[in-house]
């Protein structure tokens, strides 16, 4: 990055120039960061598991198969995916204490409640985003043609009203009686990375029940397919 002659500028100016250009040195170190730890570099299919009940008949072995599998989360604790993203506090002082990074790749965000923890992968800047999406993003910045979206529910389950998670009643998740999560946020940020990777297919493989929210379908590289069809079309067995 060339050097800037602070003179020519005044003080609240360069104040500007300088915080811009720090913001540009982490962006690139974190796309450089992000290069270096992409795996299944010739495939050009990934599969981002959300943890929504929708997908719970789905053997994530099987898919680690066919492509790059980005996973969220207590995920961890029966399938290992290529890549691992935790943001809440709880979860990634979880998986860090159980010794999951020592041998398998997890991505978070900064945070002060753990700024020394080892083997982990911290995004720069933080994207301050919830962990699926955040997920689909790396996925996206990886660079597949295709990526499949399983387990992104958005809305709770019982007409929409109670917590709709596989891992409802274990440690660090709400109980499967307490009310849905509100699912805004996710949906907003599923959106912007379908909108910002329009050279990337995006399916987003769903249940019969499951919520499909319209303004996906304004995108032309999003697409749905019916979960019987998905396993069918990659023989994957009921799990």
């Amino acid at each position: 990055m060339a050097k800037i002659d602070k003179s020519l500028y005044t003080k609240e100016e360069w104040l500007v120039i300088r915080n811009r250009r720090r913001l540009e040195k982490q962006l690139k170190k974190q796309k450089e960061q992000i290069s270096r730890s992409i795996k299944n570099k010739d495939n050009k299919t990934a599969f981002v598991l959300g943890n929504g009940v929708s997908r719970s008949s789905i053997d994530p072995e099987q898919l680690a198969k066919l492509g790059a599998t980005y996973g969220c989360n207590a995920l961890y604790r029966t399938f290992a995916p290529d890549y691992l993203i935790a943001v809440d506090v709880k979860m990634i002082l979880e998986i860090s204490r159980s010794g999951y990074p020592n041998t398998n790749t997890v991505w978070t965000n900064h945070n002060k409640a753990y700024t020394e923890l080892k083997n982990i992968n911290y995004f720069q800047p933080s994207k301050g985003w919830s962990s699926g999406p955040t997920a689909l993003w790396l996925a996206a910045e990886h660079g597949y043609d295709n990526i499949y979206i399983l387990g992104f529910d958005y809305k709770g389950l019982d007409d929409h009203s109670k917590f709709n998670n596989l891992y409802a009643d274990t440690k660090n998740y709400k109980r499967s009686n307490e009310g849905a999560t509100f699912y805004g946020n996710w949906l907003r940020q599923t959106k912007t990375v379908i909108r910002d990777n329009k050279q990337t297919n995006f399916i987003r493989v769903i249940a019969p029940d499951n919520y499909q929210p319209i303004e996906l379908n304004n995108f032309t590289n999003f697409s749905t397919m019916d979960l019987g069809n998905f396993q069918e079309i990659y023989k994957i067995s009921q799990f």
